[in-house]
């Protein structure tokens, strides 16, 4: 589990294993149909995860959910071929319990678990384990079994005030959650506060001119992500670090946060003032395996306030807006900062990429 590929080859071969290389424009595509699809049943949707988004049918008390959860799982199938499972309950957490109950046995569920009375919620709640209810980890479920908490209906049986004093407001908010009462509401899309590029080097680079290159492209990057959604930054992180795994060498690993005099997308001035965080954290001797630029403070690029004596070249919006416009229309990367290496283009190891059959023309599926 999450060893190399390349250890393990001969194994493969033996055993005619189908090794697949991470797809993601494929994985965000199928993900982002599912998505539609549920929104189609309710306006009320929180994407949770890639693979997991929560529904809210206020007010839908008379309704068969059971049907409804049997043709939710149908339609998506129908569109993409993706089996689902679905659990229903009066809270997010409850849902939660639900859901991993029709996954586990979908023979007898059918994909659908319904928790809609009092008895049939306290008999799953008394079966679940607690290191499985949404919000306890190892460490939390571990501490709990050491006072007999083992499933879920223990904990609810806890007091207000012991778990508020071990276990702080939130887990007493969990406990009420498993009791039925909803206070974690539905997530609505916020613009995000940080935005990153980050990557692990096929060979870690040992000279600084390599690593500044690579920062460089890192810190465009996120200009691109910036202009794409009309935000700019006020500060950047910048950040460095050795291969972790290779105890023969000398480790070393550190960020830095530089605050920009103005709020900024343009990749010229992000990879200056990343490329002077580089500098400041840089040391020799060290084989560096992973970098990254992480931009803050993002605001909309409409607001901008004024400084007295430094502000960004008034040239710099139209710049990035041409480049932009280039690599649109004749391919990603075609136009870059003369910092960047031109003829090198980060890719990631994709020797075995299943087909992108909905996002790529050359790859679309063929019917004969």
């Amino acid at each position: 589990m999450g060893a190399p590929a390349f250890q393990y080859r001969d194994i493969f071969e033996k055993h005619d294993i189908k090794v697949c290389s991470s797809n993601f424009t494929l994985y965000a595509d199928l993900s982002q149909r599912v998505m539609r699809v549920l929104s189609h049943f309710t306006p009320h949707l929180e994407m949770y995860s890639i693979d997991e988004a929560f529904l809210e049918f206020k007010g839908w008390d008379d309704l068969n959910f059971k049907l409804l959860g049997y043709q939710i799982r149908q339609k998506v199938k129908q569109i993409t071929q993706i089996p689902i499972s679905i659990g229903f309950g009066k809270t997010k957490t409850m849902a939660k319990i639900a859901n991993k109950k029709a996954k586990q046995d979908p023979q007898q569920t059918g994909g659908v678990s319904i928790l809609d009375s009092r008895a049939k919620t306290i008999q799953t709640l008394k079966t679940t384990p607690i290191r499985d209810v949404w919000g306890i980890g190892q460490r939390i479920a571990k501490k709990l079994h050491q006072i007999g908490v083992v499933h879920a209906f223990d904990y609810t049986q806890l007091s207000d005030d012991y778990i508020r004093k071990h276990f702080s407001v939130v887990g007493l908010r969990l406990k009420y959650e498993l009791q039925g009462t909803s206070l974690l509401k539905l997530e609505e899309i916020t613009d995000k506060k940080t935005m990153a590029t980050t990557r692990s080097f096929a060979k870690s680079l040992t000279q600084y001119a390599d690593l500044k290159e690579r920062v460089s492209t890192f810190a465009s990057s996120c200009g691109e992500k910036l202009r794409r959604q009309q935000v700019k930054c006020q500060t950047i992180m910048v950040f460095i670090h050795t291969n972790g795994h290779r105890k023969d060498l000398k480790q070393y690993s550190r960020n830095i946060v530089v605050k920009l005099p103005y709020a900024s997308s343009s990749d010229i001035t992000l990879s200056h003032y990343a490329s002077r965080g580089l500098q400041a954290i840089y040391q020799k001797g060290y084989a560096y395996k992973k970098a990254g630029v992480i931009v803050m403070d993002i605001q909309p690029e409409t607001y901008q306030q004024p400084h007295l004596f430094e502000n960004e070249h008034p040239k710099h919006q139209a710049l990035m807006k041409t480049m932009d416009a280039i690599n649109d229309r004749w391919g990603s990367k075609k136009v870059k900062l003369a910092s960047q290496y031109i003829p090198k283009t980060w890719v990631m190891r994709q020797e075995h990429l299943s087909q992108r059959y909905t996002t790529h023309w050359q790859e679309l599926l063929e019917v004969s």
